[in-house]
């Protein structure tokens, strides 16, 4: 391995108590390997990652039949993992919890035992159907409680209650009102409840990619993306948190997790922040807003791509790179707030003799890029996600293999190998129970028509401005992926928000986009800022602040959506060079000229007056008109140059 030559004082981190403290996914009981309990949890874990390579191999089962396979045997793990609250048992599952974790394995059982007669009566339930369908709902609420939280199973229960209430309400939300019998059969015996769209991306799609990040990380990538970045960005003005940006935009798109992110890579770059000059605020921020943005980065997007691609039928390499230019703009920001930051604050980088080379970390772990070219490879030839995260997934393992052959470390491989799908299981549990009641909420918008009556809504509102709509479209995303995972707060936010922009005539995958967005920074803004809730938590800084300090710097991120909607040759859709390349000029010194708004900065401090036209020359410039591009850049370099000279200092922009 590469010897570390960088060396830094870091703080005492208890990363576990962190995670448990913001990632309800990471309160789940320790047991011990030899134990009966974990050998269970292990060989169950186990068993499930290689149904998922098997099914993505030879083909999957009948879709009823292999979601209800998927989601009992995420339920049964789940309860057996994650204790019903803060007073039960750490150490072992009650009698209660074995209770529902065979229940979750019997309800998944019924439909794959009676698969045949389920589709043959189907819209004529017999009583069974209702009883156990009535028990999933209630074992599903139980179990996302469990491990994602009380808001996504609250916003469940309202939508159930909703569903049967329907006809005692008022005005435009009224519909007709559904019997318990036809809700509880709508959601546990059909592909459109618990059975839906989501969970039929997260049995296919989203866990093998989940898995393909645990082969990664057992691999050794997440060290070696951070050891590249050091290389890269380490010596640079303000170089460890451009390091953090880096490092965390890569680990965030494959694994899913801004919140995981922010503590796994937040240890070690949050501390380098804070010993080069950082506020603890700042530092925590940076993080946050890295990890968070991971999330629209291709090549992963951490799964929600294959998500939209589902839902709008459209090539995952279609959205991969279309989201490309949208997502470096957004790291583009962050990072020009951070070089701003540092310029005015006088913080150097870290000692080029304390940094590892880039050419030797390259020579050391290069290989580690072979899986993620495959992926690619098999996407842009047309293959599907499902066959391109197989073969990734096996180009790991025989990489792994023939490399610690190679180096004489064969102690423990096998184990390591094995560890990796236990661990790509569990890591997939909470993604799995979110997108399972997420299909409740779904379920019931589509039951009763409640998401064409909220974009109704958000279109009156809107008064047919669509400017005025897209404000209200990102309020009710960031208000319905507040507290949410990213992938359950984008199924949620596209059935409910996107709409309302179709309607205005914007094409359904900048709809999509914009949606997505807006339900990933719910991660970021105050009050339930869990990203930079955690990031506050390891920098030792104040978590409202730190919130407020995160959305400045992913600024660029609130305004980025707005651009490609009025422009959606930056996603490239009927794009020509020429247009294509004036928007992407535009919108890169929008994003500059935006940073230095809010940083208050350009080679020297700036007053108010300065910040405002800055402010005002980047809106003119993401606006998509040749007019206002010229305003825009005329106020832009006549501020420049004023700065530039006045100060006379030599900054690199």
């Amino acid at each position: 391995m590469a010897e570390k030559k960088f060396e830094i004082e870091e703080e005492k981190i208890d990363q576990a108590k962190l995670l448990e403290m913001y990632d309800t996914e990471s309160r789940f009981r320790k047991f011990d390997s030899k134990s009966t309990v974990g050998i269970i949890v292990f060989l169950v874990s186990v068993m499930l990652s290689l149904f998922h390579l098997y099914t993505a191999w030879q083909g999957t089962l009948p879709t009823l039949m292999h979601r209800s396979i998927h989601v009992g045997i995420i339920m049964s793990l789940v309860f057996i993992l994650y204790p019903a609250g803060k007073k039960s048992k750490k150490d072992k599952p009650s009698i209660f919890d074995w209770g529902l974790s065979l229940i979750s394995l019997g309800l998944g059982a019924y439909i794959l035992l009676n698969y045949n007669a389920i589709v043959l009566r189907a819209g004529l339930p017999n009583n069974v159907d209702v009883f156990l369908g009535i028990v999933s709902i209630i074992v599903l609420l139980e179990g996302a409680r469990r491990i994602v939280g009380k808001e996504i199973v609250i916003l469940a229960i309202l939508f159930l209650l909703y569903a049967y209430f329907g006809r005692k309400l008022p005005g435009i939300i009224a519909h007709r009102g559904y019997s318990i019998k036809a809700i509880a059969e709508y959601m546990y015996l059909s592909t459109e409840g618990i059975y839906g769209i989501a969970i039929g991306v997260s049995s296919t799609y989203i866990f093998l990619f989940i898995l393909f990040g645990s082969f990664l990380q057992k691999s050794g990538m997440g060290q070696f993306f951070n050891d590249l970045a050091m290389a890269i960005a380490g010596s640079s003005k303000g170089g460890p948190a451009k390091v953090a940006v880096v490092s965390s935009g890569l680990l965030g798109s494959i694994n899913g997790s801004a919140v995981a992110n922010v503590v796994t890579t937040g240890a070690f770059t949050i501390p380098l922040m804070k010993k080069i000059g950082y506020e603890k605020e700042f530092s925590g921020a940076v993080e946050a807003a890295a990890s968070c943005g991971g999330q629209i980065l291709p090549p992963v997007m951490g799964a929600a791509a294959f998500i939209m691609a589902e839902y709008l039928g459209i090539a995952y390499i279609t959205i991969a790179i279309s989201a490309a230019i949208p997502a470096l703009l957004y790291y583009l920001g962050v990072i020009v707030m951070i070089h701003l930051r540092a310029s005015k604050n006088g913080l150097q980088g870290l000692p080029k003799e304390q940094l590892p080379k880039a050419s030797s970390v390259i020579k050391e772990r290069g290989y580690l890029f072979i899986p993620l070219a495959v992926l690619l490879y098999f996407l842009i030839s047309g293959r599907t996600p499902i066959n391109a995260a197989f073969f990734s997934i096996i180009t790991t393992i025989l990489l792994t293999i023939v490399v610690r052959v190679r180096r004489k470390e064969t102690k423990g491989l096998f184990m390591d190998l094995v560890s990796a799908l236990e661990d790509g299981a569990r890591t997939a549990l909470g993604v799995a129970v979110s997108c399972a009641v997420v299909g409740l909420i779904i379920g019931v918008a589509t039951l009763t028509g409640f998401g064409l009556k909220l974009a109704g809504a958000i279109l009156f509102l809107g008064h047919g401005n669509l400017f005025l709509t897209l404000i209200f479209t990102m309020v009710a995303c960031i208000v319905l992926g507040m507290g949410l995972p990213s992938i359950p707060a984008y199924i949620i936010t596209a059935t409910m928000a996107a709409p309302a922009l179709a309607k205005m005539g914007v094409p359904m995958l900048v709809s999509h986009m914009f949606v997505f967005y807006f339900g990933m920074l719910a991660n970021l803004t105050p009050p339930v800022a869990l990203a930079a809730f955690a990031g506050a938590g390891i920098a030792g800084g104040n978590p409202s602040k730190t919130g407020i300090q995160a959305v400045k710097l992913a600024l660029a991120g609130f305004v980025v959506p707005y651009i490609f909607v009025f422009s959606p040759q930056l996603l490239l859709i009927d794009v020509t060079a020429l247009g294509l390349v004036q928007v992407i000029v535009t919108a890169i010194i929008g994003v500059i000229a935006l940073g230095t708004s809010v940083e208050g900065y350009f080679y020297d401090n700036l007053n108010a007056i300065f910040r405002v036209l800055l402010f005002a020359s980047a809106i003119l410039l993401m606006i998509s008109s040749l007019i206002t591009d010229l305003i825009g850049l005329g106020i832009f370099m006549t501020i420049f140059i004023y700065s530039r000279n006045k100060s006379k200092k030599e900054i690199i922009v």
